[in-house]
């Protein structure tokens, strides 16, 4: 009866976590979508030289939708890291990832808006357009310091691609940064949305292959000491 019951709720952990890590790969795939759908709402919007930001900025036509579906999507990421995070007691570095990327999900349910360039332009500016910016250096580091910790926790071939997916974060990033000046004085930027959505893209597909790697349930020979092994993260 004891095992049974035993059985029963290890059954029922196990399948908590795989609906966790699920969080992770839909949230990738709503923000995705989100980016192609929302601005096909918005008559003349440009997604190769608009930002993302512009999408939800104070006054924008798509600001409401983008806001209801951005909360989807932050409230799965921090599941997801919630997730990581139960599940991997025994191996730091994807305890500290799984929170990381916890406190990226929470944080973006009180991301400051923007207000669209024209406003900007003309001296509009206002504290929730410097904490819009601040906040956009906040997500960019608990990205990144994500990555690198659960690089670690997993075979050389995963550890090539998050130094890659990395790379392409910083290179990226500093493209879409040496433009932002002129998003402030409404002049034109026309690759300022591709240097984005490429970032924005590597993020969410190495989220994808993550919780895939965290996906089966089996120990796989030759587990690591701490309880992690290729593809593999303790039950809850």
């Amino acid at each position: 009866m004891g095992r049974r019951s035993s059985k029963e709720l290890h059954r029922c952990l196990d399948v908590i976590r795989r609906a966790l890590l699920v969080c992770g790969i839909l949230a990738s795939l709503l923000y995705a979508g989100m980016n192609v759908f929302i601005a096909g709402q918005w008559e003349g919007y440009s997604s190769a030289s608009q930002t993302v930001s512009e999408l939800s900025a104070i006054g924008a036509p798509t600001r409401a939708l983008w806001v209801r579906l951005g909360i989807v999507y932050t409230l799965l990421m921090a599941a997801f890291g919630w997730g990581i995070w139960r599940a991997s007691a025994r191996n730091r570095p994807l305890l500290v990832s799984g929170v990381l990327l916890a406190i990226y999900g929470v944080l973006g349910l009180f991301w400051p808006p923007m207000h669209l360039r024209a406003v900007l332009a003309s001296g509009g500016a206002t504290l929730t357009d410097t904490l819009h910016l601040v906040w956009a250096m906040l997500t960019v580091v608990l990205m990144v310091s994500a990555i690198g910790f659960a690089s670690t926790a997993f075979e050389r071939g995963f550890r090539r691609y998050s130094i890659a997916t990395v790379l392409t974060l910083l290179v990226f990033g500093t493209l879409t940064t040496l433009d932002a000046p002129s998003v402030s004085a409404n002049l034109p930027t026309p690759w300022i949305g591709v240097w984005e959505r490429v970032n924005i893209a590597a993020f969410l597909l190495w989220v994808i292959v993550f919780a895939l790697h965290l996906w089966p349930v089996q120990h796989s020979r030759g587990a690591r000491d701490a309880g992690v092994s290729h593809g593999h993260i303790e039950a809850i």
